[in-house]
């Protein structure tokens, strides 16, 4: 019995030794949470489900804001932050301007997180779990979210401007934009399948709708009948802010519908689009998730945990803000 215990207490300290050198060699983890917040992942559910009950639109919004925060500095909540002392936020950029949204959500999140485990739960580990549970919400796949991230102490607005890709982009453009933040291919098809909820405002797309050379007719990638319903609420001049959705056959559902208007020529995006009509590449794979749903949720999973992992603060680098919108000195 001795022998028995001793064994199982040597088992123990081996655990936790090999949980605390995981922890503390700056790797993600799933588990990161388990002791110090072990209702954490539980808290956030139960919010997202509440914001997007309220607002259907707020799953997309809360997906893209985890895109655009690693696509700037790294997965470290830099894109959460307002404008103050040295800070000049991110929201102020072009891609995120009269578009980003869902903050107020993750203050809600933040908030919650506070009272039940104070500043343990980082704000970018936030944004990723939410991102997940925003994709699950609205019928799209599970994965583990890989925890540990910590928080920026400041944002880049050039960042922002510059690094985030744009639906006038050209798709060697937004290879490279994701090259450089170690996504492939793959990778950029699968995760533009996001796509297949939210909107976009007739400001992003205009230019597929008026040939910008001059003879005012639709882009010839795109269907000529789906132009004309465009148009009508997308005029030439005014009606900028106008949201049509990106996705208009499953507007709220995650599914591979996205795939399958882009085989019609119904993206309305150029740059989704072009995924079908620039590169066999890219059209191979938009085909293959047109066709096997199952084959594009599989994966959506890993890349958005791939996404997820790029540079991420850990160890002792940044801090657990206390609110997500400010740093904490």
């Amino acid at each position: 019995m001795a022998l028995s215990m001793n064994l199982l207490f040597l088992v123990l300290i081996i655990s936790l030794s090999l949980a605390h050198l995981c922890f503390a060699d700056g790797s993600l983890t799933p588990q990161f949470y388990d002791h110090s917040c072990p209702r954490a992942q539980q808290i956030v559910k139960g919010v997202v489900e509440k914001a997007v009950a309220k607002d259907r639109r707020m799953a997309a919004s809360l997906l893209r804001l985890h895109f655009h925060d690693c696509f700037v500095k790294g997965c470290d909540g830099s894109v959460l932050l307002d404008s103050s002392g040295t800070i000049v936020s991110e929201k102020r950029s072009n891609p995120r301007r009269d578009s980003a949204r869902g903050f107020e959500v993750i203050d809600e999140v933040k908030s919650a997180l506070e009272k039940e485990c104070p500043q343990t739960v980082s704000c970018a580990d936030i944004l990723a779990v939410v991102a997940r549970d925003s994709t699950v919400i609205t019928g799209g796949p599970s994965w583990e979210v890989p925890l540990g991230r910590r928080d920026s102490l400041g944002a880049s607005l050039s960042g922002s401007n510059y690094n985030i890709p744009a639906p006038n982009n050209t798709l060697q453009t937004i290879i490279t934009k994701f090259k450089l933040k170690g996504l492939d291919i793959v990778d950029l098809v699968t995760l533009l399948g996001s796509h297949t909820i939210g909107d976009a405002r007739c400001t992003s797309f205009r230019q597929r709708l008026y040939n910008q050379s001059g003879n005012g007719l639709p882009d010839a990638t795109l269907d000529k009948t789906y132009a004309a319903q465009l148009r009508q609420r997308c005029p030439q001049s005014g009606g900028d802010q106008n949201l049509f959705a990106l996705d208009f056959n499953t507007q709220f559902k995650f599914d591979n519908f996205y795939y399958k208007n882009l085989v019609a020529s119904e993206g309305l995006l150029s740059s989704d689009e072009i995924l079908f009509t620039q590169s066999s590449t890219t059209m191979a794979l938009v085909k293959k998730y047109a066709e096997d749903n199952g084959a594009f949720f599989e994966q959506f999973a890993k890349s958005m945990v791939k996404m997820g992992n790029v540079d991420p603060l850990t160890g002792k680098r940044g801090e657990i803000r206390k609110i997500c919108r400010r740093i904490n000195h």
